[in-house]
């Protein structure tokens, strides 16, 4: 379950971030507010996820994800370009996301 928490946090901020970009400096309503209940629920879901699974953890596979998740959005929503460096960056992040998840002793499975 702590892991649907924390899958919902990482949506939560993609569709904030996303939401951020649309509010023109939080000058238009309906953007700033699915930006701020966006944000809102990642961090308090986050707060939750965090009294099981260490911190640094769930920050790393947090930040990741959504990392790569804005940059999808920003493309396929947005239009923004991807240059062969940001797409490998971007392919570092989910591996080391990968790595934690799977690889590491410091996350309970």
């Amino acid at each position: 379950m702590i892991y649907i928490y924390l899958f919902i946090a990482i949506v939560a901020e993609v569709i904030a971030t996303s939401a951020m970009a649309k509010s023109d400096g939080f000058t238009r309503l309906w953007p700033t507010l699915i930006s701020a209940v966006g944000y809102g629920l990642a961090f308090y879901l986050l707060s939750v996820v965090t009294r099981t699974v260490p911190v640094g953890i769930v920050y790393a596979v947090w930040s990741g994800a959504g990392i790569v998740l804005v940059a999808a959005a920003g493309w396929l929503l947005f239009g923004q370009k991807l240059d062969l460096p940001a797409i490998i960056g971007l392919v570092m992040i989910v591996a080391g996301v990968l790595i934690i998840n799977l690889v590491s002793k410091s996350v309970s499975h």
